[in-house]
């Protein structure tokens, strides 16, 4: 019997069959034996086989189908053990904010490169817009942040889960698709993903008064069917997440995960150029230029550091 992982709670899968039905299941033991070096060798959003059972026995996930893609994160431990975050997705949506809490452009960026990475299409939804209106200096800011991503190439929503404001522009953005929702901790994303399906009810917090930090609500990652959409209209609800540690980046390659510096690097003088110290590199000089910004600049020696062999410990 085949059919989708929709919820994974770490021991249980609850998998969607083709006959509409929802069954929980387990795998075995040596599943995680084959060469996967994840925290979860089955995700939300794989397409697998289950045992077929009778008299009340447990059914078993036994294969999965190959994915067309995946988002992967570093696991917390700093091992260089991964997570993946969901599986055989169209798009993510990473839901941001600017204040209350701050999300950071390094974490940002992380991300992003990520889901260039795994050619996974990326739009940013900057929540809390609401909190901005009275405040000239964060509406500055704002606009400064949607300009430098839209300059990019990525499409840049502004959206108020308290108000409403952009919430339906969100819902048409996820019309036939499966998307993914990624995000801090305290950015709201519960309460956005309340607002676009309705009766839904995720547990929602509030943020800590003290660090401005936000606390988890949501413990496992769940795939939710978004009615008054077109079939195949599929959001995928994941934990918030502290950082974002990327996973076996190529030195030479991670510039082709920030589009404007891929740009600029087919200038550089060498093939191998990593953009730091060598002569001729013409992304030094569009940076100079200020044609790369320094914050974008700053995430990609990040993740230059993330790829040096003495940066994590191995895993077991």
């Amino acid at each position: 019997m085949k059919g989708i992982v929709i919820k994974n709670t770490g021991s249980d899968y609850l998998v969607h069959t083709e006959d509409g039905t929802d069954i929980s299941c387990k795998i075995k033991g040596n599943f995680r034996l084959k060469g996967i070096r994840t925290t979860n060798p089955v995700a939300v959003g794989d397409h697998v086989v289950i045992t077929e059972t009778a008299g009340g026995d447990t059914p078993y996930i036994i294969s999965i189908e190959p994915r067309h893609n995946y988002i992967i994160r570093r696991a917390s431990n700093l091992s260089k053990q991964a997570h993946i975050l969901a599986a055989n997705i169209d798009q993510v949506c990473l839901v941001v904010t600017l204040f209350h809490p701050t999300t950071s452009t390094t974490f940002i960026d992380r991300f992003l490169a990520t889901a260039e990475a795994y050619r996974v299409p990326a739009v940013i939804l900057i929540n809390k817009t609401d909190l901005l209106a009275d405040d000239p200096e964060a509406m500055e800011y704002l606009e400064a942040v949607t300009h430098l991503y839209r300059t990019i190439g990525y499409d840049v929503l502004h959206v108020s889960a308290k108000t409403g404001a952009g919430v339906e522009a969100v819902r048409e953005l996820l019309s036939g698709k499966v998307t993914l929702f990624s995000g801090n901790s305290g950015v709201g994303k519960s309460t956005l993903i309340n607002d676009i399906i309705p009766g839904i009810n995720l547990a929602t917090a509030e943020i800590s008064s003290t660090h401005d930090t936000g606390m988890h609500t949501t413990t496992f990652s769940e795939m939710f069917t978004i009615p008054g959409l077109q079939d195949g209209s599929w959001l995928i609800d994941t934990p918030g997440v502290k950082g974002f540690g990327t996973l076996e980046f190529d030195r030479h390659e991670v510039g082709h995960f920030f589009p404007e510096i891929f740009k600029y690097s087919k200038e550089c003088r060498y093939g191998d150029c990593t953009h730091t110290c060598e002569p001729g590199c013409a992304v030094k000089a569009a940076l100079d230029d200020a044609l790369i910004s320094q914050s974008r600049y700053a995430s990609y020696l990040s993740i230059l550091e993330d790829s040096a062999d003495d940066k994590y410990r191995k895993g077991y």
